[in-house]
């Protein structure tokens, strides 16, 4: 479904804006992203990189591995984007600094083996171990 998407951190200081192709909509239970966010989980929309541009301030970014670079709010701390080496041409955006979130429900949860014990949703959703399958394994 291709969007046109606005969003930006708590207080105010960082915006942008992303287009095209949604590819991707789901919640994330990995130990980085948690501990990134200071959360059990981590709702993600991924979105072309080309789509995508800081329209107003400037945020951090950090390697929070090898192949990951994170950026958020220098401010106010809210994480914002996610970009993998493996997937050079998207970024994943955390669906709750768009300014509509509810317009991007999540379509299953990843890396449930790093799961909170505590953690449970009845939402129905698939769920996958690690990564989702790429569309070719299934």
């Amino acid at each position: 479904m291709a969007s046109s998407v606005t969003g930006g951190c708590f207080c105010g200081v960082v915006r942008y804006e992303a287009s095209g192709e949604c590819a991707n909509s789901m919640v994330c239970h990995c130990r980085s992203c948690r501990g990134t966010a200071g959360s059990p989980v981590v709702a993600w929309v991924t979105f072309p990189l080309s789509g995508f541009r800081i329209i107003k301030g400037s945020p951090v970014q950090f390697r929070s591995s090898p192949p990951v670079v994170r950026s958020f709010c220098g401010a106010c701390g809210a994480p914002l984007t996610y970009r993998h080496d493996d997937y050079a041409d998207a970024i994943d955006i955390t669906t709750c600094s768009l300014d509509e979130p509810e317009r991007f429900a999540p379509t299953h949860h990843s890396w449930l083996s790093h799961d909170v014990r505590w953690v449970k949703f009845g939402d129905g959703l698939p769920g996958f171990q690690e990564s989702r399958p790429k569309k070719s394994e299934g």
